[in-house]
């Protein structure tokens, strides 16, 4: 499968650019494509999640035997925790309870120097480097789907934690009692994630609550709207905590942006702290999708510029 990148780019014309190789492993499907220094995508491939770290790494490199160059080097992308010094990952969705060492599993593999990260430092940085937050230093990226997670940007750099778990939100406090389904994924996740969205509404998923708000049902939309409520509190602790120039939003849920983002605007920048207010924008992700394949592949120009002693 073929697509043209953020900036427009033909597929079928093969620059004489150097590319790097972009591998974003979602928990259903994986994604792959070079990427030039430019953010163009090319041979950009979706194939169903493997069923184990084997098949990850048979997926990538059948992706390469295909190709007629090397990639410079490659920036990937994973559902988890990762600890980039040691370039080990956690990806239970993935590949069960234990770290693997991914990277030198892959730099053995695919003989190429590999940058890792988690897929909420892959979407914040792209949308930082080619997407609505276009050189911003400071930005956090909200995704928001069957879970929720955070990637932060600060001074320019992602920010990963001690230990990897940094923009772990789905864990953050937002109000209320605690619940027992709460041990699971953490209160706001629970209340404002997808599947709390459509167990609010009675409907089997969120895409079906936004569909029946949309042709007038009172219940999907009371639902939408205590869901943007739910997520506007998550948001303004963000805000008070992080003062980013720019929150953008993404994941499924944002679909239905036409039906909650400006909910969610009034009611965040009412709730947090009021000289950031006045000066946060939050916006919907303009990368989508790409976002995360576009950030795996700036973690690879890092690299590579860093390689190059640049």
């Amino acid at each position: 499968m073929q697509d043209r990148g953020p900036s427009g780019y033909d597929p079928q014309r093969r620059l004489s650019l150097k590319e790097v190789l972009a591998v974003d492993f979602g928990g259903t499907k994986t994604t792959i494509a070079a990427v030039d220094e430019a953010g163009h995508i090319r041979q950009k491939q979706k194939l169903a999640a493997a069923a184990d770290f084997e098949g990850s790494i048979d997926q990538v490199r059948n992706w390469l035997a295909g190709e007629s160059a090397r990639p410079a080097a490659a920036g990937i992308i994973v559902p988890g925790i990762v600890q980039p010094a040691a370039g080990s990952a956690w990806a239970p969705n993935l590949w069960g309870q234990e770290f693997h060492p991914l990277r030198a599993v892959f730099q053995e593999r695919l003989d190429l120097p590999i940058a890792l990260g988690n897929d909420r430092t892959g979407s914040v940085l792209g949308e930082q480097w080619l997407g609505v937050a276009r050189g911003l230093r400071h930005v956090v990226f909200v995704a928001v789907g069957t879970g929720i997670g955070v990637g932060i940007v600060a001074d320019g750099r992602p920010v990963e934690g001690a230990h990897g778990i940094a923009g772990a939100a789905g864990w953050m406090v937002v109000g209320g009692p605690w619940k027992p389904e709460y041990a699971a994924c953490g209160g706001w996740e629970t209340e404002a994630a997808g599947p709390g969205l459509a167990r609010r509404a009675g409907m089997e998923s969120a895409e079906a609550v936004a569909a029946a708000a949309r042709a007038g049902n009172s219940g999907a939309i009371d639902a939408l709207n205590q869901t943007a409520d739910y997520l506007a509190a998550g948001i303004a602790g963000l805000i008070a905590l992080l003062d980013p120039e720019m929150v953008v939003l993404g994941g499924g849920v944002m679909q239905a942006s036409d039906l909650v983002l400006e909910r969610i605007r009034r009611q965040a920048l009412c709730w947090t702290q009021p000289v950031a207010a006045r000066q946060v924008r939050i916006e919907k992700t303009a990368l989508g999708e790409d976002a995360g394949l576009v950030g795996a592949a700036r973690l690879g120009w890092l690299l590579e510029r860093e390689r190059q002693g640049g």
